[in-house]
């Protein structure tokens, strides 16, 4: 074993705030750690949706051949993303406490999920959030929405933020300036009368009450009536992600997303937009989400690994999402939450296993005892899976299949760039 561990990670902000947190944890131990940058599958093909990758692991496996080559010493991943079977090769040697594992929806007003109006149009790329949230509001529009945590709320505030700029333009007069220059002085035609396709300025909120013609106005320099602030002071007054996302042109406007809560406070984005939490009960999150896995191959390193990042509540709770979601075979093909909480001599669990479409669903709750929490969950899912589960999931997998064969659906990255 190395005096340095190489760990190997995603290049992603989020993914690189996340090896931060394990090598932070491995230098307390007195161990130097080098990060390296690795390009996955799932980096390689970004507007494939991960449903359609199939459940190989397409942020993870790259990471772990690092491993099993000698390249690395260890990989870190969202353990959302780690496949709950063929993973023989490798050990999942750490879980670092968990953070908050639930969804929020992300509006820029801050409404909750119940107050969005009907037709409003919400983003997400998994296909467990868009078949949760069509069973409670069948009224609303999902609608696919890819990219990294940062990017998503870029994507969500854009169309806003450039309305609102054009506006203040508007009414400070910058809009009537360049027009004017364009179709004369006094911005009529030829016969003196105003162009057909001319704005009507005085209903924009410029009345022109300080007599200015409006073609001599100094960008940024005038304040109307309507606002408080010149267009310039505005734009001084937003934050880095506002300006860039006052920068991305978007096909699709939204009016709200849902993201991982994890995500959010690992980016340090969580305070930067209005977020609502979603309501456990009925958007039970993905197994394993919020929290972290180190892989290693190396029995030293393991050790070390355990020693320094594992957290024994959090490796109880999400073996027994794992376990769920592997007995029951779903993957990423189809739309299941499962979510674990220790609490006492008991495991609290709820799992929900839904349609597409989010009109058929199986699920229940249960309190799974401590020392048998494998077996427990093994037997939960069996149950589960012949109370119809089972029949949900296998009718999700055709469905994939068949979008993957006819090509029929444009992708975003599911859930694994935002936690």
């Amino acid at each position: 074993m190395t005096d340095t561990l190489r760990l190997a990670t995603r290049g992603s902000d989020l993914a690189l705030r996340q090896a931060g947190t394990v090598r932070d944890a491995l230098s307390s131990r007195r161990r130097d750690v080098e990060i390296r940058r690795v390009e996955t599958r799932g980096d390689q093909i970004p507007d494939e949706l991960i449903h359609r990758l199939g459940k190989t692991g397409a942020f993870v496996r790259a990471l772990d051949e690092e491993v099993l080559s000698g390249d690395a010493d260890l990989a870190v991943h969202s353990l959302k993303d780690v496949p709950t079977e063929g993973m023989d090769d490798v050990v999942i040697a750490g879980v670092p406490e968990r953070a908050p594992s639930g969804d929020v929806l992300v509006h820029p007003d801050g409404l909750a999920i119940e107050d969005l109006p009907a037709g409003s149009v919400v983003g997400t790329g998994s296909l467990r959030r868009t078949a949760q949230i069509k069973a409670a509001r069948p009224d609303l529009v999902v609608e696919p929405l890819r990219g990294n945590v940062d990017t998503r709320i870029e994507k969500l505030l854009a169309p806003g933020l450039q309305a609102e700029h054009e506006r203040r333009l508007i009414a400070s007069g910058e809009a009537r300036a360049a027009t004017a220059e364009e179709g004369g002085e006094s911005g009529e035609g030829d016969d003196g009368e105003s162009d057909a396709d001319e704005p009507n300025w005085d209903a924009l909120g410029d009345d022109e009450g300080d007599g200015n013609d409006g073609n001599n106005v100094e960008a940024g320099d005038e304040v109307d009536e309507e606002f408080d602030r010149s267009v310039e002071e505005w734009f001084d007054s937003l934050s880095d992600l506002e300006r860039s996302a006052m920068e991305r042109k978007v096909e699709t406007e939204y009016d709200a997303i849902v993201l991982a809560e994890a995500g959010l406070r690992r980016s340090e984005l969580f305070y930067e937009v209005p977020t609502t939490r979603l309501p456990r009960e009925e958007f039970v999150p993905a197994a394993g989400q919020g929290a972290i896995a180190v892989t290693a191959t190396d029995p030293d390193v393991i050790e070390d690994v355990r020693s320094a990042v594992d957290h024994p509540r959090t490796r109880v709770a999400v073996t027994v999402e794992r376990t769920i979601l592997g007995e029951l075979n779903g993957g990423c093909v189809a739309p299941i939450g499962v979510s674990a909480l220790v609490q006492g001599e008991h495991v609290h669990t709820r799992v929900r296993v839904l349609s597409t479409d989010g009109t058929e669903e199986v699920a229940d709750t249960r309190d799974l005892p401590i020392r048998s929490h494998a077996k427990a969950a093994e037997e939960f899912a069996a149950d589960l899976a012949d109370r119809g589960a089972a029949d949900l999931i296998e009718t999700a997998r055709e469905e994939t299949e068949a979008e993957a064969d006819e090509g029929t659906r444009e992708g975003t990255e599911e859930e694994a760039n935002d936690e």
